[in-house]
């Protein structure tokens, strides 16, 4: 499926686990397409994403960005495309920064040598309720602004936001990057990666 996803002109793919990803390049190599880390990621594999990814969707703190700099500078990267995730949706089970701390966090990232803070990265509420979804969609795009505004060397432009469930709401409220995978691929094998 990879391979004809990056022949039907795909440009990046994403993943959710660094195994997952390390197995299929091992098979399948990189595929003339970017390799996006889009799920949470441990700071114990900070390291083995830097050594796998193009870009990290979901740097959620300022101490994984450390170790991320502090990765990228052992293996000689000179930069490492990121976006910081935002709970925009305000949801205590999911990962990401809080909007009020945003503007602080990625104040302190923009400071780490080897990190490139592009934009923003937000994951709604699993809901089809129209309301909620705009709102957490409109929440990260005035985030992005107000970083945009507040934050001198900032220049992040990308807003990730949206799935197979509510892309086309994300994009109606100013997404410039969604993540498909049901959508394009069906439903997800369950497969155990090591």
């Amino acid at each position: 499926m990879l391979e004809a996803v990056a022949r039907a002109g795909c440009e990046a793919i994403g993943e959710n686990r660094v195994a997952e990803a390390e197995a299929k390049l091992a098979e399948l190599g990189r595929l003339g397409v970017r390799w996006h880390m889009v799920g949470h990621l441990q700071r114990n594999k900070a390291g083995r994403a830097i050594h796998t990814f193009d870009v990290i969707e979901s740097v959620d703190s300022v101490r994984l960005a450390r170790r991320l700099n502090a990765e990228a500078e052992k293996a000689e990267r000179l930069s490492v495309p990121i976006l910081v995730q935002v709970n925009a949706g305000g949801e205590r089970q999911k990962s990401g920064l809080e909007p009020a701390q945003l503007v602080d966090a990625i104040g302190e990232m923009l400071d780490l040598g080897r990190i490139g803070v592009g934009g923003l990265m937000t994951m709604a509420p699993f809901t089809a309720e129209e309301r909620v979804l705009r709102r957490t969609f409109a929440t990260a795009r005035e985030c992005l602004a107000r970083c945009q505004a507040e934050l001198s060397g900032f220049d992040g432009r990308t807003l990730s936001m949206g799935m197979s469930n509510d892309f086309e709401i994300a994009v109606e409220e100013g997404s410039t990057e969604v993540r498909l995978g049901t959508v394009l691929l069906g439903e997800r094998p369950e497969v155990r990666w090591t």
